[in-house]
Protein backbone atom coordinates (compact mmCIF):
# COMPACT_ATOMS: atom_id res chain seq x y z
CA UNK A 1 0.00 0.00 0.00
CA UNK A 2 1.70 3.18 -1.23
CA UNK A 3 1.85 5.93 1.38
CA UNK A 4 2.56 8.80 -0.99
CA UNK A 5 0.31 11.61 -2.21
CA UNK A 6 0.95 12.71 -5.77
CA UNK A 7 -1.95 15.03 -6.55
CA UNK A 8 -2.26 18.60 -5.36
CA UNK A 9 -4.65 19.22 -2.50
CA UNK A 10 -7.69 21.42 -3.03
CA UNK A 11 -8.09 23.87 -0.17
CA UNK A 12 -10.87 26.37 0.50
CA UNK A 13 -9.59 29.46 2.26
CA UNK A 14 -11.00 32.65 3.72
CA UNK A 15 -10.17 35.22 1.07
CA UNK A 16 -8.68 37.68 3.56
CA UNK A 17 -6.11 34.99 4.46
CA UNK A 18 -5.03 34.69 0.83
CA UNK A 19 -3.81 38.27 0.62
CA UNK A 20 -7.05 39.81 -0.65
CA UNK A 21 -7.93 43.08 1.10
CA UNK A 22 -11.54 42.13 1.76
CA UNK A 23 -11.84 42.45 5.53
CA UNK A 24 -14.35 44.91 6.93
CA UNK A 25 -11.54 47.50 7.27
CA UNK A 26 -10.06 46.86 3.82
CA UNK A 27 -7.12 44.83 5.11
CA UNK A 28 -5.95 41.31 4.29
CA UNK A 29 -3.28 38.77 5.26
CA UNK A 30 -1.07 36.53 3.15
CA UNK A 31 -0.83 33.47 5.38
CA UNK A 32 -0.14 30.94 2.63
CA UNK A 33 3.29 32.46 1.95
CA UNK A 34 4.41 30.73 5.15
CA UNK A 35 4.32 27.38 3.34
CA UNK A 36 7.26 28.47 1.17
CA UNK A 37 7.95 25.89 -1.55
CA UNK A 38 5.35 23.58 0.01
CA UNK A 39 2.77 26.13 -1.15
CA UNK A 40 2.91 24.40 -4.54
CA UNK A 41 1.32 21.31 -2.99
CA UNK A 42 -2.02 23.11 -2.85
CA UNK A 43 -4.67 24.59 -5.12
CA UNK A 44 -6.48 27.34 -3.22
CA UNK A 45 -10.12 28.40 -3.55
CA UNK A 46 -10.48 31.82 -1.86
CA UNK A 47 -13.93 32.98 -0.78
CA UNK A 48 -15.45 35.64 1.47
CA UNK A 49 -19.03 35.06 2.66
CA UNK A 50 -19.44 38.67 3.74
CA UNK A 51 -18.45 40.01 0.33
CA UNK A 52 -20.72 37.45 -1.35
CA UNK A 53 -23.51 38.69 0.93
CA UNK A 54 -23.13 42.07 -0.77
CA UNK A 55 -21.64 43.87 2.22
CA UNK A 56 -18.77 45.48 0.33
CA UNK A 57 -15.29 46.66 1.35
CA UNK A 58 -14.89 48.53 3.62
CA UNK A 59 -18.08 47.71 5.53
CA UNK A 60 -19.67 48.14 8.90
CA UNK A 61 -18.57 45.22 11.13
CA UNK A 62 -21.13 42.49 11.76
CA UNK A 63 -21.69 40.23 14.76
CA UNK A 64 -23.92 37.39 15.89
CA UNK A 65 -26.64 38.39 18.34
CA UNK A 66 -28.37 35.93 20.65
CA UNK A 67 -26.25 32.83 20.13
CA UNK A 68 -23.73 31.14 17.83
CA UNK A 69 -23.50 30.60 14.09
CA UNK A 70 -25.27 27.27 14.59
CA UNK A 71 -28.06 29.13 16.37
CA UNK A 72 -28.28 31.47 13.37
CA UNK A 73 -28.77 28.47 11.08
CA UNK A 74 -31.48 27.13 13.39
CA UNK A 75 -33.30 30.47 13.48
CA UNK A 76 -32.45 31.12 17.14
CA UNK A 77 -29.99 34.02 16.61
CA UNK A 78 -29.47 36.88 14.18
CA UNK A 79 -26.62 38.59 12.33
CA UNK A 80 -26.54 42.38 12.58
CA UNK A 81 -24.09 45.15 11.84
CA UNK A 82 -23.17 47.90 14.30
CA UNK A 83 -26.02 50.11 13.14
CA UNK A 84 -28.53 47.38 13.96
CA UNK A 85 -29.29 46.39 10.37
CA UNK A 86 -30.23 42.72 10.20
CA UNK A 87 -28.21 40.71 7.66
CA UNK A 88 -29.09 37.17 8.71
CA UNK A 89 -30.63 35.89 5.49
CA UNK A 90 -27.99 37.52 3.30
CA UNK A 91 -25.14 35.89 5.22
CA UNK A 92 -26.80 32.47 5.39
CA UNK A 93 -27.35 32.57 1.63
CA UNK A 94 -23.71 33.54 1.02
CA UNK A 95 -22.41 30.82 3.36
CA UNK A 96 -24.59 28.22 1.67
CA UNK A 97 -23.15 29.30 -1.67
CA UNK A 98 -19.60 28.85 -0.32
CA UNK A 99 -20.41 25.41 1.07
CA UNK A 100 -22.02 24.23 -2.16
CA UNK A 101 -19.04 25.47 -4.16
CA UNK A 102 -16.65 23.57 -1.90
CA UNK A 103 -18.70 20.39 -2.12
CA UNK A 104 -19.12 20.67 -5.90
CA UNK A 105 -15.33 20.72 -6.28
CA UNK A 106 -14.87 17.88 -3.76
CA UNK A 107 -13.03 20.17 -1.35
CA UNK A 108 -13.04 19.08 2.29
CA UNK A 109 -10.17 21.22 3.63
CA UNK A 110 -10.71 24.81 4.73
CA UNK A 111 -8.30 27.42 6.11
CA UNK A 112 -10.28 29.96 8.10
CA UNK A 113 -9.75 33.31 9.77
CA UNK A 114 -10.37 32.99 13.47
CA UNK A 115 -12.38 35.81 15.02
CA UNK A 116 -14.74 36.18 12.06
CA UNK A 117 -18.51 35.93 12.69
CA UNK A 118 -18.66 34.22 9.30
CA UNK A 119 -15.62 31.93 9.09
CA UNK A 120 -14.52 31.71 12.72
CA UNK A 121 -14.60 28.33 14.45
CA UNK A 122 -13.54 28.90 18.07
CA UNK A 123 -13.81 32.71 18.13
CA UNK A 124 -16.14 35.14 16.38
CA UNK A 125 -14.63 38.39 17.62
CA UNK A 126 -11.14 39.87 17.85
CA UNK A 127 -12.16 42.41 20.48
CA UNK A 128 -10.05 42.13 23.63
CA UNK A 129 -9.73 38.44 24.56
CA UNK A 130 -13.37 37.52 24.30
CA UNK A 131 -14.50 34.51 22.28
CA UNK A 132 -17.69 36.04 20.95
CA UNK A 133 -20.30 33.43 19.97
CA UNK A 134 -18.42 30.67 18.15
CA UNK A 135 -18.64 29.10 15.73
CA UNK A 136 -19.42 31.57 12.95
CA UNK A 137 -22.10 30.85 10.38
CA UNK A 138 -19.85 29.24 7.75
CA UNK A 139 -17.72 27.75 10.54
CA UNK A 140 -20.80 25.94 11.88
CA UNK A 141 -21.56 24.54 8.43
CA UNK A 142 -18.00 23.29 7.94
CA UNK A 143 -17.93 21.63 11.37
CA UNK A 144 -21.19 19.84 10.65
CA UNK A 145 -19.88 18.61 7.28
CA UNK A 146 -16.69 17.20 8.84
CA UNK A 147 -14.17 19.43 7.06
CA UNK A 148 -10.49 19.36 7.96
CA UNK A 149 -10.22 22.85 9.44
CA UNK A 150 -7.01 24.88 9.66
CA UNK A 151 -6.72 28.12 11.60
CA UNK A 152 -4.76 30.37 9.22
CA UNK A 153 -3.00 32.08 12.14
CA UNK A 154 -1.31 28.75 12.96
CA UNK A 155 0.54 28.85 9.63
CA UNK A 156 2.86 31.47 11.12
CA UNK A 157 4.32 28.89 13.54
CA UNK A 158 6.88 26.51 11.94
CA UNK A 159 5.97 23.61 14.22
CA UNK A 160 2.20 24.12 13.91
CA UNK A 161 2.66 24.38 10.15
CA UNK A 162 4.52 21.05 10.12
CA UNK A 163 1.77 19.49 12.23
CA UNK A 164 -0.90 20.81 9.86
CA UNK A 165 0.91 19.56 6.79
CA UNK A 166 1.54 16.02 8.04
CA UNK A 167 -2.05 15.67 9.32
CA UNK A 168 -3.43 17.07 6.08
CA UNK A 169 -1.48 14.49 4.08
CA UNK A 170 -2.68 11.69 6.35
CA UNK A 171 -6.28 12.92 6.29
CA UNK A 172 -6.47 13.10 2.49
CA UNK A 173 -4.80 9.71 2.09
CA UNK A 174 -7.07 8.04 4.67
CA UNK A 175 -10.16 9.60 3.14
CA UNK A 176 -9.39 8.55 -0.42
CA UNK A 177 -7.48 5.26 -0.10
CA UNK A 178 -9.40 2.18 -1.19
CA UNK A 179 -10.67 0.09 1.73
CA UNK A 180 -12.82 -2.80 0.54
CA UNK A 181 -12.13 -5.45 3.18
CA UNK A 182 -10.81 -6.12 6.65
CA UNK A 183 -7.20 -6.63 5.52
CA UNK A 184 -7.11 -3.29 3.73
CA UNK A 185 -8.58 -1.63 6.82
CA UNK A 186 -5.84 -3.20 8.95
CA UNK A 187 -3.20 -1.92 6.53
CA UNK A 188 -4.56 1.62 6.71
CA UNK A 189 -4.62 1.50 10.50
CA UNK A 190 -1.09 0.09 10.61
CA UNK A 191 0.09 3.04 8.53
CA UNK A 192 -1.62 5.67 10.68
CA UNK A 193 -1.76 4.24 14.20
CA UNK A 194 1.37 5.96 15.55
CA UNK A 195 0.15 9.35 14.34
CA UNK A 196 -3.26 8.66 15.88
CA UNK A 197 -1.67 7.59 19.18
CA UNK A 198 0.22 10.87 19.32
CA UNK A 199 -2.89 12.95 18.60
CA UNK A 200 -5.31 11.15 20.93
CA UNK A 201 -3.87 8.11 22.69
CA UNK A 202 -7.11 7.15 24.44
CA UNK A 203 -9.20 7.21 21.25
CA UNK A 204 -6.45 5.47 19.26
CA UNK A 205 -6.05 2.65 21.81
CA UNK A 206 -9.81 2.16 21.89
CA UNK A 207 -10.00 2.03 18.10
CA UNK A 208 -7.04 -0.35 17.93
CA UNK A 209 -8.74 -2.73 20.37
CA UNK A 210 -11.93 -2.67 18.32
CA UNK A 211 -10.02 -3.46 15.15
CA UNK A 212 -8.11 -6.31 16.77
CA UNK A 213 -11.42 -7.99 17.64
CA UNK A 214 -12.97 -7.32 14.27
CA UNK A 215 -14.67 -10.14 12.40
CA UNK A 216 -15.95 -9.98 8.84
CA UNK A 217 -17.10 -6.46 8.02
CA UNK A 218 -19.65 -4.86 5.75
CA UNK A 219 -18.82 -1.79 3.67
CA UNK A 220 -20.84 0.37 6.07
CA UNK A 221 -18.74 -0.84 9.00
CA UNK A 222 -15.51 -0.13 7.14
CA UNK A 223 -16.58 3.44 6.41
CA UNK A 224 -17.51 3.91 10.06
CA UNK A 225 -13.99 2.90 11.11
CA UNK A 226 -12.52 5.14 8.42
CA UNK A 227 -14.50 8.02 9.89
CA UNK A 228 -13.14 7.28 13.37
CA UNK A 229 -9.60 7.52 12.01
CA UNK A 230 -10.38 10.80 10.23
CA UNK A 231 -11.88 12.27 13.40
CA UNK A 232 -8.63 11.61 15.28
CA UNK A 233 -6.45 13.07 12.52
CA UNK A 234 -8.40 16.34 12.59
CA UNK A 235 -7.07 17.04 16.09
CA UNK A 236 -3.90 19.16 16.34
CA UNK A 237 -0.98 17.90 18.38
CA UNK A 238 0.97 19.75 21.07
CA UNK A 239 4.61 20.78 21.21
CA UNK A 240 5.38 18.32 24.02
CA UNK A 241 3.78 15.38 22.20
CA UNK A 242 5.53 16.25 18.94
CA UNK A 243 8.93 16.30 20.69
CA UNK A 244 8.22 13.06 22.55
CA UNK A 245 7.19 11.20 19.40
CA UNK A 246 10.11 12.57 17.41
CA UNK A 247 12.40 10.95 19.97
CA UNK A 248 10.39 7.69 19.95
CA UNK A 249 10.64 7.49 16.18
CA UNK A 250 14.34 8.30 16.18
CA UNK A 251 15.07 5.82 19.01
CA UNK A 252 13.37 3.05 17.05
CA UNK A 253 15.37 3.94 13.94
CA UNK A 254 18.62 4.07 15.92
CA UNK A 255 17.98 0.66 17.48
CA UNK A 256 16.86 -0.91 14.21
CA UNK A 257 19.68 0.51 12.05
CA UNK A 258 22.37 0.84 14.69
CA UNK A 259 23.10 4.37 13.48
CA UNK A 260 23.36 7.60 15.45
CA UNK A 261 22.12 10.74 13.68
CA UNK A 262 23.22 14.25 14.55
CA UNK A 263 20.07 15.78 13.03
CA UNK A 264 17.92 14.92 16.07
CA UNK A 265 18.51 16.51 19.47
CA UNK A 266 17.71 15.04 22.88
CA UNK A 267 14.14 15.73 24.09
CA UNK A 268 15.50 17.85 26.94
CA UNK A 269 17.67 20.00 24.64
CA UNK A 270 16.34 23.52 24.29
CA UNK A 271 15.73 24.71 20.73
CA UNK A 272 13.36 26.96 18.87
CA UNK A 273 10.25 25.74 17.09
CA UNK A 274 11.98 26.51 13.81
CA UNK A 275 14.89 24.18 14.65
CA UNK A 276 12.51 21.47 15.85
CA UNK A 277 10.53 21.67 12.61
CA UNK A 278 13.78 21.39 10.64
CA UNK A 279 14.72 18.24 12.60
CA UNK A 280 11.37 16.66 11.78
CA UNK A 281 11.62 17.48 8.08
CA UNK A 282 15.20 16.18 7.85
CA UNK A 283 14.26 12.91 9.54
CA UNK A 284 11.16 12.58 7.34
CA UNK A 285 13.23 12.99 4.18
CA UNK A 286 16.02 10.69 5.33
CA UNK A 287 13.63 7.87 6.17
CA UNK A 288 11.71 8.35 2.93
CA UNK A 289 14.92 8.17 0.89
CA UNK A 290 15.77 4.91 2.67
CA UNK A 291 12.36 3.41 1.90
CA UNK A 292 10.77 4.01 5.31
CA UNK A 293 8.35 6.52 6.78
CA UNK A 294 8.32 8.50 10.00
CA UNK A 295 5.73 6.86 12.25
CA UNK A 296 4.12 10.14 13.29
CA UNK A 297 4.30 11.56 9.76
CA UNK A 298 3.49 8.50 7.66
CA UNK A 299 2.16 10.06 4.44
CA UNK A 300 4.49 12.07 2.22
CA UNK A 301 3.64 14.40 -0.66
CA UNK A 302 5.80 13.76 -3.72
CA UNK A 303 3.74 15.26 -6.52
CA UNK A 304 4.73 17.82 -9.11
CA UNK A 305 5.60 21.24 -7.72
Amino acid sequence: MEKVLKKKLKVGISECCFGAKVRYNGKGFDYVKNFGRENEQFVFYPMCPECLAGLGVPRIPISIKGGSGQDVLEGKAKVKNKTGEELTEKLIKACNFCLELLKSEDIYIYMYKEGSPSCGVYRTTLKDKRLGNPPGVLGAMLLKEGFFLVCADDLESPIKRWDIRRRLNAFVWAREVEIENKNQLYNVWHALKFLCQELDEKAARSLGNKLSNLNDTQKEDIEEYRQMILDIIRKPSTLSRIKAWLWKNYSYYRKYKGIELDIVKEPTDLRSNTILAEELIKLENKLYNEGYSLGSSPIIYRGKR
